[in-house]
């Protein structure tokens, strides 16, 4: 069986210390807990960076020791998130792809998020795409809704995205596809070939979810960005969480990726 790679969503853009105490907010915090992560069975960190008040921001400074921490204390494979915050200018945010992580996120489409709005304008989603790609960072291609997956080959056909793309396809935000087996298996169906993919399940349906990725043959992604908790009542941390997930992927007869098994997976240069 195909190793699975497990992606640790460590922190996120919505929640706070107020919804959760361990949410890890500092560069210091954001480290240990991708340590942790790796620890436990991930490969890859999906980084939203904070700052000093716990708020979104796209700082490259803050990005710059971030980076610099989590390389200090384990090998895990970074992807910096250029969705950052719902308040957070474009032009702030593309500018996080000049510190050069391994991988970061390209959302293709802008689309209701909750109670706000998630601004990703065609001509600055094409010109953020050209500049990944001219760098050499990988874009893991966000899927919230089916019109997304089409944007994205569209891109493909004008020369902006680097085959195998890679596709995370996100369910239970409101305002995106529900959190459901029938719209992951519609999303898979329309992949083109030779695409990596994995499941995100935001809240309850996470394990369910991300279990059902790992069953069809995809990869997953976990963390306290998804959940903050185990089960009803017990909060989570982004170790455990990744456990679980590891857990059942033993369960399902696939091993877990390493780092290496990962930058082959996913076709990242050395």
């Amino acid at each position: 069986m195909k190793p699975v790679v497990i992606t640790a969503a460590l922190t996120g853009p919505i929640a706070t210390k107020l919804d959760h105490p361990g949410l890890p907010t500092t560069p210091e915090e954001i480290a240990a807990a991708a340590a942790s992560a790796h620890r436990a069975g991930a490969a890859v960190a999906h980084i939203h960076l904070r700052d000093v008040h716990g708020r979104p921001t796209a700082d490259l400074g803050i990005g710059r020791r971030v980076l610099d921490l989590i390389r200090e204390q384990s090998p895990i494979l970074v992807q910096l998130s250029t969705g950052v915050g719902l308040d957070v200018p474009y032009s702030e945010r593309e500018g996080l792809v000049e510190l050069r992580p391994r991988m970061a996120t390209l959302n293709p489409c802008t689309m209701s998020f909750g109670d706000g709005e998630f601004r990703n304008p065609p001509k600055d989603v094409r010109r953020l795409a050209a500049r990944m790609r001219e760098l050499g960072v990988k874009a893991e291609l966000e899927i919230y809704d089916s019109g997304h997956l089409d944007t994205c080959l569209a891109l493909l056909k004008e020369g902006l995205l680097v085959e195998p793309l890679q596709f995370s396809i996100v369910m239970g935000v409101r305002g995106g596809m529900a959190a459901t087996a029938e719209n992951l298996l519609h999303i898979v169906a329309r992949l083109p070939q030779g695409a990596v993919w994995q499941g995100i399940a935001v809240g309850r349906a996470n394990l369910e979810l991300t279990t059902v990725a790992v069953a069809i043959g995809g990869n997953a992604r976990t963390g306290l960005e998804d959940t903050l908790h185990m089960r009803k009542g017990e909060l989570a941390d982004n170790g455990r969480l990744v456990a679980r997930l590891a857990e059942a992927c033993k369960i399902l007869d696939r091993p877990v990726a390493s780092v290496e098994e990962t930058m082959r997976i996913l076709g990242l240069q050395n």
